[in-house]
């Protein structure tokens, strides 16, 4: 088992521990945002953002919005807070004075018992930190609003000295930044690169052989432009961006704790990949989520889509309080909207008010009373608990109405058959109980009835009765094969509304005061009309007066393409989150996203169509001390990929992958006894076989638990993430030469390439199997070295031809012979070393 998976394993501490903790060590860290890049609008603009980041990081622990902490009954978070505290003969922040402001003399003075921040905070500021505040001060210390709680507004087009460089008005904002540091971007890439970069971007697989040789082949204008709108719709598409979604919405296919049941969510997993291929707009793909049950005449699909808020865990331990359970449920929905779509924070507003954001817990217990009126009670660790719906699959559905077809049949042959039954009694009528059932159209006759009716014609006509008995024998059938289905946990709204209180440091059982559903004050708020629901949340969500919604959902996105956000904490959009690299440029985007109609692949195609994603990645020694992350994007993207894109990539180069979409999760490769391990022997592990084990990522069983072990860095979907992790451990390297699918990959990808161009030329098999990895040519020295190594390997095996043999025998596919055992192996491990080159495992 890797170190990562082990990792995965947490004990479920009480989280008033875990936040009690947080509160008090948040205070301590450095500050990380402070010294984010100049803003684009103006240096005075920029000087108090940063002035606010730092009080945020050094002062508000103690002097923030949280009242209950608050000392000396001082803010200094909003700009009538820093007044002149009782007692004292001066003002703390005079504006344009700072000799004046005895704020920058207590962070200036050597008597320990008057310095701010105090050492027993463990906080300090460094020389360069207090002058910034001083400068502050001095040009009138200006509290400006947040920065993500300002409206959205369209900035307008700052100039530039060549604009034959941009493509579309975002790459003016990233040339203008550009120019202003006497920077040039970089260079488009090549098509090679560029068409490897799109498809791994929105569709996570790598291009087909006879797809890149079209694009590459094609010289006329607009090439690029048509192959991302072949790209745009793909199948793969939904897939792709499914992913990110599901870790967002905590998806798994159990429920995490000790005894982590199974659950079928799949259903809703399968309905994010239809919604994305289909482009629903993002407006509607938020409330069906959040509210599709209290639309009115609300679909079936807009009830499934409510999913999302049941994705949480849940705990089916013995001795655990329902009550408890319950309240954990709401709260973590409650936290997954904040998160998802605000950008905020919100998980730190259950035992108090927020340490540096606007945010009072008064105001998070309002947020939490709109999903505090579901049916559920907490009890019990069903995967299907309710309130949930059947979601058939297509073939499911298809089955019933043959199943059903069959039963109409039959019945219309019943009722032509009891007439002429009917008409041959004479003597022996039937009694009124039987009449009364004869009475009713025979789809309308349960089992109960037909009984009655076997009883009644045993004797007068068994051949009817037996016509009668096979009727009931098919609705059994129906029955069973209905109740099947699998049902997905879906949201419902209560007869009568519970009543929300402010938990007292968060605990289920310390109710204070009630509050009834609402926004924090620091946003826009709800309309007055109209009932205070899910679906009213929703629609405030997606509103064009919410500063947040669209920035975040545009930053997160960017986060995918470029492998950081344009504010580098995609989760936190607070004062403590790092301010946007180019705020100008989200707000740009944003506000486009919200005029298209919340189009998404509309904003997908402007990213991914412009001069700043086409760049090259190719790096030069300057940029290791000026922009080693390319926060400026003077250069294309460059990440490790994702493990899971890994996987799906070298199923995709060797051929093997299976393309097939939905359905229910799916137990590829696995080292034997994971499951029993991490769950007491309680679970043990199936492996699926034949097509099951190729298909793509996104269908792999997800135990919460323990997640599928060949995956690392992925989120463990116990608790909303929207972060991207990437770490670099040899058991990264270990994984993607060792494990089963790869080294099955690695082989078919050999017999792939002897297949496509015959035994005869090496040089010809090892240009082969580079291209089908990296789509480009390799070079004269790249060439050598492959043909090169594939001479050293064959000599080892030639004098070990069991270790060939025990090599194709690794895994589960059996492919057909097209060359000696020993060199299908050494072209295997040729195969293995192309897959590793540091260019297949990065998006270039």
């Amino acid at each position: 088992m890797s170190y990562p998976n082990l990792m995965r394993r947490r004990n479920h501490l009480d989280l008033r521990i875990a936040y009690t903790w947080l509160a008090i060590f948040i205070g301590m860290l450095p500050s990380l945002s402070v010294w984010a890049h100049p803003a684009e609008d103006g240096e005075s603009t920029s000087l108090n953002r940063q002035a606010k980041a730092l009080l945020s990081d050094r002062c508000f622990k103690c002097h923030g919005p949280d009242e209950n902490a608050r000392k000396a009954k001082l803010r200094l978070d909003i700009a009538d807070g820093p007044v002149r505290p009782k007692g004292k003969k001066r003002i703390v922040i005079l504006p344009g004075n700072s000799k004046e402001s005895s704020l920058i003399e207590r962070i200036f003075t050597d008597d320990p018992d008057e310095l701010m921040p105090p050492p027993s905070s463990n906080l300090t500021l460094s020389k360069k930190e207090k002058e910034l505040l001083k400068a502050w001060i001095n040009q009138g210390a200006k509290f400006d609003q947040h920065w993500s709680f300002a409206p959205i507004e369209r900035p307008a087009l700052p100039k530039v000295l060549n604009p034959s460089w941009a493509k579309s008005p975002m790459d003016v904002f990233v040339q203008a930044r550009l120019e202003k540091k006497g920077w040039k971007p970089s260079n488009e890439a090549t098509k090679a690169t560029l068409i490897r970069r799109l498809y791994l971007t929105l569709l996570g697989l790598p291009p087909e052989p006879h797809e890149a040789e079209a694009y590459l082949s094609d010289t006329n204008p607009g090439a690029y432009e048509r192959l991302v709108e072949r790209v745009l719709h793909h199948p793969a598409f939904g897939e792709r961006l499914a992913w990110d979604w599901l870790e967002a919405a905590r998806y798994a296919d159990s429920n995490g704790y000790q005894g982590d049941r199974e659950r079928t969510m799949w259903p809703w997993r399968d309905w994010v990949v239809d919604a994305f291929n289909k482009n629903l707009p993002y407006d509607q793909f938020t409330t069906w989520q959040l509210a599709g049950d209290l639309i009115p005449d609300a679909s079936f699909e807009q009830k499934l889509a409510t999913g999302f808020c049941r994705n949480h865990m849940i705990n089916g331990e013995g001795g655990r309080i329902p009550a408890e359970n319950r309240v954990d449920y709401v709260m973590d929905m409650t936290e997954t909207m904040g998160t998802v779509w605000l950008g905020l924070t919100l998980n730190c507003c259950r035992c108090h008010d927020h340490k540096y954001d606007p945010l009072l817990q008064k105001e998070y217990y309002s947020l939490f009373d709109f999903f505090n009126h579901t049916p559920v009670n907490g009890g019990g660790g069903d995967g299907q608990m309710p309130p949930n719906m059947q979601a058939p699959t297509v073939f499911q559905k298809l089955e019933e109405a043959r199943l059903r077809g069959e039963i109409t049949k039959h019945l219309k042959k019943l009722e032509g058959l009891e007439k002429q039954e009917l008409a041959k009694l004479k003597e022996n009528q039937p009694p009124e109980d039987i009449k009364k059932i004869q009475s009713r159209p025979w789809n309308q006759r349960d089992n109960k009835s037909l009984d009655k009716l076997m009883g009644f014609w045993n004797k007068l006509s068994p051949s009817f009765k037996g016509e009668i008995e096979s009727l009931k024998r098919q609705n059994d059938h129906l029955s069973r094969y209905t109740r099947s289905y699998p049902k997905v946990m879906i949201m419902q709204e209560r007869k009568d509304k519970r009543k929300t209180f402010v938990l007292k440091t968060g605990l289920y059982n310390k109710p204070t005061y009630e509050v009834k559903a609402g926004v924090p004050q620091a946003l826009p708020a709800l309309p007055k009309e109209g009932q205070r629901n899910r679906l009213a949340l929703s629609k405030w969500i997606v509103s064009d007066q919410n500063p947040l919604t669209a920035r975040v959902t545009v930053n997160r996105l960017w986060q995918r393409f470029f492998g950081r956000g344009l504010v580098k904490t995609v989760e936190d959009f607070g004062i403590q989150g790092e301010l946007p690299s180019h705020p100008l440029l989200l707000d740009y985007l944003s506000k486009e996203f919200q005029d298209s109609g919340w189009n998404l692949k509309e904003l997908v195609r402007t990213i991914v169509t412009s001069s700043t994603f086409r760049q090259s990645s190719k790096w030069t020694a300057a940029w290791s001390k000026d922009d080693p992350d390319n926060k400026m994007l003077s250069r294309g993207p460059r990440f490790r990929l994702s493990s899971w894109i890994l996987r799906d990539q070298a199923l995709g180069i060797s051929g093997l992958l299976v393309d097939e979409m939905g359905g229910s999760p799916v137990n590829t490769y696995q080292p034997q006894g994971v499951w029993a391990e991490t769950t007491f022997g309680r679970k043990r592990y199936s492996r699926d076989k034949g097509r099951r084990l190729y298909r793509r990522s996104l269908y792999s069983f997800w135990r919460r638990i323990i997640g599928p072990t060949i995956f690392f860095d992925e989120s463990a979907r116990q608790y909303c993430s929207v972060k991207m992790n990437r770490t670099n451990t040899p058991l990264h390297a270990l994984t993607t030469l060792n494990a089963i699918p790869y080294v099955e990959a690695a082989r078919a990808l050999a017999h792939r390439g002897i297949r496509s161009v015959g035994n005869e030329s090496e040089q010809e098999i090892a240009r082969t199997l580079f291209k089908l990895v990296l789509v480009r040519e390799p070079s004269t020295e790249e060439l050598k070295a492959l043909v090169s190594s594939y001479g050293k390997i064959l000599e080892l095996y030639k004098k070990d031809p069991g270790g060939a043999r025990r090599l194709l025998e690794v895994g589960d596919i059996r492919l057909p012979e097209v060359t000696s055992p020993e060199k299908l192996a050494a072209w295997s491990g040729v195969a293995q070393l192309i897959l590793n080159l540091d260019e297949t495992l990065n998006l270039e």
